[in-house]
Order: structure tokens, then C-alpha cells, then sequence
């Protein structure tokens, strides 16, 4: 049996993306061991859903070096010794690295064993780096270096035998960089089955809106996902709906901003922030509204990337609200379920809200194409077969 060592540079659970490929691998006959850190003292070894967990002890001062990964020489020769320590103790035939930030670990402590490696790439990491608030301010402006995140990305890609990627557009970006496009896999953050087909709901919670026009998201709340595009929105459409409301769902450390503004805007009746919520709870905050939204600043990483919420809306059937960063564009305006606005254009924004609020027979239209879109196509256990025949391949050529 080929047995898959996925590498992880943080503890688990949780982590859906990880999780979903684990159990789908484990369901189509291969064996998953997962290296990943632990900050406490959990067990070395534990079997979690089949996933063969191996923990290794980490601490503070690690996990802050992380962020100076190719800038410094310390986590590397820190966390290669453990994935050696890892590939000859669970017998690893194939290593799957979960993000740039430790393949460089793993590409050091593969030289001996000269192992296939697959990168999967969750995220445009050294694009996604330059959002990030710390980086922004000293020191982090003058420690930590993008271009030098790019350039080693760069070198991971042509050493992986495979990469995967989470969107066409992120799978054009990626092969523009290549030669053998053929390495290319894309694996979406879908939605699994379960998630539309087995939810119960909250019929207290849906209550509490029940006399609203409600806009949802679910999320991430950091300021470049485009929530103040959204509240500052409010101020134009509460003219033409007078029970609208904007439920978010997520935290972020930039909600003080958000906060702020809808206390500077007079909006607080418009805004209900629900602070992060245990994900049961989604199908019932969509249930409860009427429009889902994704109002992302557009950049490198956002223009080929899928918000999963906007995966969880559509299968439950809520029309979606989505700013025009390409891929999310794309997807929506090809599928036709639901309508874009500009970026960072809280009017246009606005007026979108109000054509679907006036326009119930073209609402109907994107929910029923939403709900369609997910059940009949794009949930997980559609979208992770490329996976599965990937290892498939791999198994033949090392077998």
C-alpha cells in the first residue's frame, strides 16, 4: 500500500483542506501518515479518522522563525531533522507538502531518500504575504522579503514531480512558470456532500434575522477581504431596504477597523457581528439570509483564488454578491448565480444588493443555478478525482 506523508507545519486538527485529502486518499486505498507540530504535550502518534497523526514538539520562538523561513537559516534546520526523523519512522513512500513555508524543510531532509514530492499550494503565498499587517510596519517591512519567498517559490515548483493548485486561474498563473504543465493538478476547496445534504438548523438563530434583508459572510475578517467595501455600502442601501442587515460571521486581529467604521458611518443597527462560530452553524446563518458575499480586494493571490464560502452559499442555494477579482468573477458571471461589483466600490456594491431586492424572478433564477452548480458538479467528492488519479499515477510508477 503506498503510504502518503503529508507535511503540515502546524497542529491538527483543524484543517479542512488537509482533512478532505486525507480521508478521501485513505477512502480510495492508500495510507495517509500526517506530520504536524504540537505546541502542548499531545501524543506522538495517534490515529485520528484514519489519518495516521505524527506529532512533533514545537514552541513559540519556531513558529515566529517560521515567518522568516528564507531569511534565516534556523527553522530549517530546525523542522528538516524532524521530517527525516519522520520519513524513515513511518516508511514514507510519497511526501506531500501543504504550503511553500516548510517545503524547503522537506525538500532539505528528502535529499538522501530522493522521495516524489507533491507541493500543494492552499494559497500565492509570497503575493498573500504582502497583505499581511505586520508586514506593513516595522520591523516586519524591513526583516521579511516577498521577492525572496517568490524566487524559492519558484525553485519548489520545478523540483515538485506535482503541483496542486486551487483554481484554473491559479493553475495559468503556475504554468506560465513551468515547463511540464503536465505536473499540474487542481484541487478546489469544494464543499463535501454532507455539508447540503446533512445540517440541521438553528431555528433560533434563523429567527433572530427572520425580519431582515440579510447579507452574509462567512470568514476571514481581515481588512483586504473587502468587509468595509460592504459596511460603507449600508449607508446607500438602507435609502431603498430598510431592514437590511449585514450578518459577519469570522474574526480577524483588524476588526477594531470594521468596528470603527460602522460606529463612525452610524451604522450599528445595519451590522450584526457574530464573532466566529462553530461551522454547524453555517447552514443556518445562510438559511437565514438572503445574499452571500465575497467582496475581495483584488491582488495576485485574490484574482486566482475560490473563497470556500462561496461554495457553502451556493449549495444551500443563496445567490452570491462577489467583487470582480478574476477567478471569482469568472465563476460566478459562467455559472450565472449571482452578480459582481467593482472592488473598493461600496456604491456599486450597493446598487447590486438593490437589483436583486428588486429583481425576484432573476434572484430565483441565480439561487436555483447556485444550488444546481454545487449538487450536480462542484462539491468535493467531484473535485478531489483528480487527486485520486494522481496517486494512482504516482503508485504505478513507483510499483
Amino acid at each position: 500500500m503506498l503510504k502518503i506523508g503529508m507535511i503540515l507545519d502546524k497542529p491538527f486538527p483543524p484543517d479542512p483542506r488537509v482533512e478532505n485529502e486525507a480521508l478521501s486518499l485513505i477512502k480510495a486505498g492508500f495510507e495517509v501518515f500526517l506530520f504536524c507540530l504540537t505546541y502542548d504535550n499531545e501524543i506522538h502518534n495517534e490515529l485520528y479518522k484514519g489519518i495516521n497523526l505524527v506529532r512533533y514538539k514545537s514552541n513559540k520562538l519556531i513558529y515566529k522563525l517560521s515567518a522568516l523561513a528564507y531569511e534565516l537559516p534556523f527553522y530549517s534546520m530546525v523542522m528538516h531533522k524532524k521530517i527525516k526523523h519522520f520519513i524513515i519512522e513511518s516508511d514514507i513512500d510519497v511526501l506531500h507538502v501543504h504550503d511553500m513555508r516548510i517545503a524547503g524543510s522537506v525538500f532539505k531532509a528528502n535529499k538522501i531518500h530522493k522521495l516524489p514530492v507533491v507541493l500543494d499550494l492552499h494559497d500565492n503565498y509570497p503575493e498573500v504575504m504582502k497583505d499581511y499587517p505586520h508586514l506593513k510596519k516595522i520591523p516586519g517591512k524591513w526583516i521579511i522579503k516577498p521577492d525572496l519567498w517568490k524566487k524559492k517559490e519558484q525553485f519548489f515548483l520545478e523540483k515538485s514531480d506535482f503541483i496542486i493548485t486551487v483554481s484554473n486561474e491559479f493553475q495559468n498563473e503556475i504554468q506560465k512558470r513551468i515547463d511540464k504543465k503536465e505536473k499540474l493538478v487542481m484541487v478546489p476547496n469544494t464543499v463535501h456532500q454532507r455539508f447540503f445534504t446533512n445540517y440541521k438548523l438553528d431555528d433560533d438563530l434563523i429567527k433572530r434575522f427572520e425580519n431582515n434583508y440579510a447579507i452574509l459572510y462567512i470568514g476571514d475578517t481581515g481588512l483586504r477581504r473587502g468587509l468595509l467595501t460592504a459596511i460603507e455600502a449600508l449607508a446607500y442601501i438602507r435609502e431603498k431596504i430598510k431592514n437590511i442587515k449585514l450578518i459577519i460571521v469570522g474574526v480577524s486581529s483588524e476588526d477594531n477597523a470594521l468596528i470603527q467604521k460602522v460606529i463612525d458611518l452610524g451604522l450599528k443597527e445595519y451590522v450584526s457581528f457574530e464573532g466566529w462560530q462553530n461551522p454547524v452553524t453555517f447552514p443556518s446563518y445562510i438559511k437565514a439570509s438572503k445574499i452571500g458575499i465575497s467582496p475581495l480586494y483584488r491582488s495576485k493571490q485574490h484574482d486566482v483564488a475560490y473563497a470556500n464560502k462561496l461554495f457553502q452559499y451556493m449549495s444551500l442555494g443563496l445567490p452570491v454578491l462577489v467583487s470582480d477579482a478574476i477567478a471569482q468573477k469568472e465563476l460566478v458571471e459562467k455559472n450565472s448565480v449571482g452578480l459582481v461589483h467593482l472592488e473598493k466600490d461600496a456604491k456599486d456594491f450597493a446598487s447590486k444588493v438593490i437589483e436583486l431586492y428588486k429583481d425576484p424572478i432573476r434572484y430565483e433564477k441565480f439561487a436555483k443555478n447556485a444550488e444546481k452548480f454545487i449538487r450536480d458538479k462542484f462539491h468535493w467528492e467531484n473535485t478531489s478525482k483528480p487527486l485520486i488519479q494522481m496517486y494512482n499515477d504516482i503508485k504505478i510508477s513507483i510499483f
